[in-house]
C-alpha cells in the first residue's frame, strides 16, 4: 500500500464510503466494507476517522460541497436572468448526474434526525448549503447591479427548500424535463425579489418576502 498525506487517504475514503453506500445503502457502509472498497486496511480506516459515523459525517459535507459548487460558476453573463437561469441549471445539471448521492444526502440527513451519535449531519448540510447560497446571492448583487429585496439567508433558505423539493420529486418519479423547467421558473420568481442596486425607495432589506408572483409551475413538486 502506498503512503500519502492524511488529508488524501481521507478524500479517497470519502470515495469509497460514498461508493459503497451509494451503491448498497448506509447501512452497508461498514469501516470494513469501506476499507475493502479503497484497498486499505482496516487500520487505515481508523486512522483517518474515528468511527464510521464520522466518515459519514465527511460524505455528507462531500456531497453538499459538490451540489452547490458549481453555482457561482455562471457563463459570464451580468444581466440578472441569465446569471440566474445559469446558476439554477449549473445546480440542476449536477444533482441529475448523481442520482445515487442525492438519495444518499437524504437518507444521512433524516438518519442524523434519528441516531444522536451522527451528530450535526442535518444542520451541518443545510448551514453549508446556505452559506454558499449567500455568498452567491451576494455575487449576483455585485455582478448585476442589484439588491434583494429580502435579507439573504431568508432567500437563500427559500431556495434550497425549492430546490431540494424539486430533486426530491424528481428522485420519485424521474421526470428531468419537469424538474428542469420547475427549476427555470423558480429563476423567474427569484428575478421578482431584486431591484436595482440604485433603487433606494424600493429596497427594504428586512422587508418580508412574498410569492405572489411564484410561476404557476414551480411549485415544491416538479
Amino acid at each position: 500500500m502506498s503512503r500519502m498525506p492524511v488529508a488524501e487517504r481521507r478524500e479517497q475514503l470519502i470515495e469509497a464510503a460514498l461508493s459503497v453506500a451509494c451503491r448498497d445503502g448506509i447501512d452497508a457502509a461498514t469501516v470494513r466494507a469501506v476499507a475493502a472498497e479503497a484497498g486499505v486496511s482496516l487500520g487505515v480506516v481508523h486512522y483517518c476517522f474515528l468511527d464510521k459515523d464520522e466518515l459519514l459525517r465527511a460524505v455528507a459535507a462531500a456531497i453538499t460541497e459538490r451540489n452547490v459548487a458549481g453555482i457561482g460558476h455562471t457563463t459570464g453573463a451580468t444581466d440578472l436572468r441569465s446569471l440566474l437561469e445559469s446558476a439554477v441549471m449549473s445546480y440542476w445539471d449536477t444533482i441529475v448526474a448523481n442520482r445515487g448521492a442525492q438519495l444518499l444526502s437524504y437518507e444521512l440527513t433524516t438518519a442524523s434526525l434519528r441516531h444522536p451519535e451522527l451528530g450535526r449531519v442535518a444542520m451541518d448540510q443545510f448551514e453549508g448549503a446556505w452559506s454558499v447560497i449567500e455568498l452567491f446571492l451576494q455575487g449576483v448583487e455585485q455582478g448585476a447591479g442589484i439588491r434583494w429585496t429580502v435579507p439573504h439567508r431568508q432567500l437563500a433558505r427559500t431556495i434550497i427548500a425549492i430546490a431540494d423539493g424539486f430533486t426530491l420529486a424528481w428522485l420519485v418519479d424521474g421526470d428531468l424535463e419537469a424538474g428542469r423547467i420547475g427549476m427555470l421558473n423558480f429563476a423567474r420568481f427569484l428575478e421578482t425579489q431584486a431591484v436595482p442596486a440604485g433603487d433606494g425607495d424600493n429596497f427594504h432589506a428586512e422587508s418580508p418576502m412574498t410569492v405572489q408572483h411564484l410561476p404557476e409551475r414551480a411549485t415544491l413538486r416538479a
